[in-house]
C-alpha cells in the first residue's frame, strides 16, 4: 500500500505513472483479463493526514496495482494492432439487471458492465466497441477492437458504459488510458505522427506521463448503503459514532450540482491523492492528460511554490483550504506550456497557454517545460459558473507538486521549444518533406504535416443535424432530454420541438455511410459537454449568446460578464468530445444561448452506437441518443436500418 503517515512526504510518481508493465504481447495483439469486482482498499485523505478505508468496484487482473487498484491499466498500442479485452463479471448479483420495472433512466443495474474504448475510430458494433451490450454478474465476455493501419495515434481513453451505472461505476475508478503510440514519419504523399518529432538530440522520446484524473465520490456506508442525515443529505463523513468506517459509491444521490465540493475530495491522479512528481528544469515532457472524472470541470495551471514551504506542507491540508493555501504559497507567475492535441488529435499548430480548461471526457497533450529549479504547484484553478459543470464559481483546488531538479535556466519557454523541434526536424525528419516541416515550424510551431484528418471543406457538406440538450423540471422527475430539433416551438418560443429522454428501442439519426453533417449544437438548460462515439468532428465555428465567434485565436468569450478562455482558439481543431455552453440570461446575454457548428465524416464503419452528454449522471438519466449508420442505397438514399 502507498503509506502516508503524518509529515511523511507525499507519493512520488513519475513517468508513466499508472502500471503499463507489459502483459506478454503475441504479434500484434494485446489481451487484458480482467475481473470486475468489490475490493476493499484505502484511499488517503489529507483532511484526517490518515486513509479512509474504502468498498468500490474496480478491475482486477492483467497489470493492475494492488495499491492503487481504483485506476484501470493503461492500454499501449499501436495502429493496426488488435486488442483484446476479457471481462469477467464477479460482482454480486443484481436483480434490476435482469427485470427492472421502472424507467430505463432511473439508474439501476449498478452491478453490470460493459465497456467503450473513448475517442477509438473502430466498429461499434459486435464484440467491438458496443456500449450496447450488457454484462450481467456472473458473465464473462471479450471484447475484440481491431485498430486499423491508418488509425491516429494520440491519447484516448477507455471506461465502462453500461446505461444506467455508467456514472457510479466510473466515479468508483473504472477507467483507464489507452495510448496510441505512432512510428509513421511524413511523407510527400500522407501526414505523420507527430511521435516521430518528439525526440531529443539523441532520438529518445521526449518523456511522457501519462495522468488519468479521476473523482473518486466517496460517501458513508453502512451495511453497504450510503448514510444520509435527518434531512435526507449525503454523509460524505462517517459520524464519530461509526466504529471501523467504510466509504463507497452506492448512490445516485451522490451526484448532482456542488456534490463535489461539499464531499471535500480531492481529484486524483493514477489512482493517487496529491502525488509529487520529479522533472529537470528545461526537459522538454508530453503531457497526456485524461480527465476520466463524471462530472466537474477541471482547469490545468502551474505555479512556482514559495521555496520556503515544503512539500509534506500537503499532507494535512483540507480541500476547504486549498484555496487560500494556493494563494500563500503557490504565488509564481503561471508558466506558459503548449497543447498539441485535443482528445487525441494533433492540432496544426500548437496552442500557448497558461490554463487548459478539461470537461468531462476531454483530453489534453501538452508539451511543457519547467523553466527552472524548485517546487510547482500544479493547480485546478477558479472557474466562473459559466465554465464549470457545476454551475456556480468554483474555488482552486490543488491537483498535485512538481519537485524539479537544478538543469538548463529556460528564460523564453515558446522560443526554446521551436529551437529544440526545429533540431529535431533536421535530424530525424524524411528529407524529402524536412523543409517543410522545418518551415512550418519556424512559422509559430505549426504542426501541418502532423494533423490526422484534412479539414472538411464546405462542399464537402451533404447534410445537417441539430442537437439541443434540454433538462426539463416541470414534473417531480427531472428529464435528462436531447432533442432533434428542427424548428422552434409556436407555444413556447426559443424552446426545441420534441424533446425525448433516451428509449434503447428508438433510433433517433439515421446517419449515412460516405456521408458529411454539419451538426449545430446548443443547450436550452445549463452547460452539458456533447459526445459522439465513432466519428470525431471539426468545430467551425463557436457562437456565443450574442452571436459573436469566440473560437478563433484572439477571441475572448466573456459574454457572461468574465472572461471565458475555454473556446479560445479551437476553430479547425477535432474533437470528440464538446462543451456545449449555455448561460442564465443576463442584460449582456440576453438569450444565454451558444450555438456550436461542427463538421463530422462517418466513414468506413456502419452500425448503432450513440451520442450523449458527458456529465455521466445525466447520461444514466437519459441524455443521451442512439445514432445509427446505414449504407447508401445507390438511388441518393439510404438502406433501411437492421436496428435490434
Amino acid at each position: 500500500m502507498l503509506e502516508l503517515k503524518k509529515g511523511a512526504p507525499l507519493a512520488t510518481t513519475n513517468l508513466k505513472s499508472i502500471p503499463t508493465s507489459g502483459s506478454p504481447r503475441v504479434g500484434t495483439e494485446r489481451h487484458l483479463d480482467l475481473n470486475i469486482v468489490y475490493t476493499d482498499s484505502r484511499l488517503y485523505n489529507p483532511a484526517t493526514a490518515s486513509y479512509d478505508n474504502v468498498h468500490l468496484r474496480s478491475y482486477v487482473g492483467t497489470d493492475t496495482s494492488p495499491t492503487r487498484p481504483f485506476v484501470a491499466p493503461t492500454i499501449e498500442v499501436t495502429p493496426g494492432d488488435t486488442v483484446r479485452v476479457t471481462l469477467n463479471n464477479k460482482l454480486p448479483a443484481d436483480p434490476s439487471c435482469i427485470k427492472h420495472d421502472g424507467d430505463v433512466n432511473d439508474p439501476h443495474c449498478f452491478n453490470g458492465t460493459n465497456l467503450h474504448t473513448h475517442g477509438l475510430w473502430i466498429s461499434p458494433t459486435g464484440n467491438s466497441d458496443n456500449v450496447l451490450l450488457k454484462i450481467d454478474p456472473g458473465v464473462s465476455f471479450q471484447y475484440e477492437y481491431n485498430i486499423p493501419p491508418d488509425h491516429p495515434a494520440g491519447t484516448f481513453w477507455y471506461h465502462t458504459h453500461l446505461h444506467g451505472s455508467t456514472a457510479l461505476q466510473v466515479s468508483s475508478g473504472m477507467a483507464g488510458a489507452l495510448i496510441m503510440h505512432g512510428d509513421r514519419p511524413p511523407s510527400k504523399t500522407s501526414n505523420g505522427d507527430i511521435d516521430t518529432l518528439l525526440k531529443d538530440s539523441e532520438g529518445k522520446s521526449f518523456q511522457e506521463r501519462i495522468l488519468v484524473l479521476q473523482q473518486i465520490q466517496y460517501a458513508c456506508l453502512e451495511n453497504g448503503q450510503i448514510m444520509e442525515d435527518s434531512d435526507g443529505n449525503v454523509l460524505w463523513d462517517c459520524p464519530a459514532t461509526v466504529e471501523n468506517p467504510i466509504y463507497g459509491v452506492e448512490s445516485y444521490d451522490q451526484f448532482g450540482p456542488g456534490s463535489w465540493g461539499d464531499s471535500g475530495r480531492y481529484t486524483s491522479i493514477n489512482g493517487v491523492i496529491l502525488p509529487v512528481f520529479t522533472a529537470k528544469a528545461g526537459e522538454i515532457e508530453r503531457w497526456r492528460m485524461i480527465h476520466a472524472g463524471v462530472r466537474d470541470t477541471i482547469s490545468l495551471e502551474f505555479r512556482k511554490l514559495k521555496p520556503s514551504i515544503a512539500e509534506s506542507s500537503l499532507n494535512t491540508l483540507k480541500a476547504k483550504d486549498a484555496d487560500r493555501y494556493i494563494n500563500d504559497n503557490c504565488t509564481g507567475d503561471a508558466i506558459p506550456y503548449h497543447v498539441i492535441a485535443d482528445d487525441g488529435l494533433t492540432r496544426a499548430k500548437a496552442w500557448q497557454t497558461k490554463l487548459s480548461t478539461l470537461q468531462p471526457g476531454y483530453r489534453v497533450d501538452a508539451l511543457v517545460v519547467f523553466p527552472d529549479d524548485g517546487n510547482y504547484c500544479v493547480i485546478d484553478t477558479s472557474a466562473q459558473a459559466a465554465a464549470s459543470v457545476s454551475q456556480t464559481a468554483e474555488s482552486r483546488q490543488l491537483l498535485g507538486m512538481v519537485k524539479v531538479a537544478p538543469g538548463e535556466t529556460v528564460h523564453d519557454i515558446h522560443e526554446y521549444l521551436k529551437k529544440r523541434l526545429i533540431a529535431s526536424a533536421n535530424k530525424f525528419m524524411p528529407a524529402s518533406v524536412r523543409d517543410d516541416v522545418v518551415a512550418d515550424l519556424q512559422d509559430d510551431l505549426k504542426f501541418t504535416r502532423f494533423t490526422p484528418h484534412q479539414d472538411i471543406a464546405d462542399s464537402e457538406v451533404t447534410g445537417k443535424q441539430e442537437l439541443t440538450f434540454f433538462i426539463d423540471t416541470t414534473t417531480s422527475d427531472v428529464k435528462f432530454e436531447v432533442s432533434n430539433f428542427t424548428g422552434m416551438s409556436k407555444t413556447e418560443p426559443g424552446m426545441p420541438i420534441d424533446p425525448n429522454p433516451y428509449d434503447p428501442d428508438r433510433v433517433d439519426r439515421l446517419l449515412t455511410l460516405g456521408g458529411v453533417d454539419e451538426w449545430v449544437l446548443e443547450s436550452q438548460y445549463a452547460s452539458h459537454p456533447f459526445h459522439i462515439h465513432v466519428n470525431p468532428f471539426q468545430i467551425v465555428k463557436i457562437l456565443d449568446s450574442n452571436g459573436r465567434d469566440v473560437s478563433a485565436p484572439d477571441a475572448v468569450d466573456d459574454a457572461s460578464g468574465a472572461a471565458d478562455p475555454q473556446y479560445q482558439g479551437l476553430k479547425g481543431v477535432w474533437k470528440d468530445t464538446l462543451w456545449v455552453k449555455s448561460l442564465i440570461p443576463t442584460v449582456q446575454a440576453p438569450k444565454g444561448i451558444y450555438t456550436l457548428m461542427v463538421r463530422t465524416r462517418y466513414q468506413r464503419y456502419i452500425g448503432e452506437y450513440v451520442l450523449h452528454c458527458h456529465i455521466l449522471d445525466h447520461e444514466d438519466q437519459g441524455m443521451m441518443q442512439n445514432v445509427s449508420i446505414v449504407l447508401p442505397d445507390g438511388q441518393g438514399g439510404s438502406v433501411a436500418s437492421g436496428h435490434h
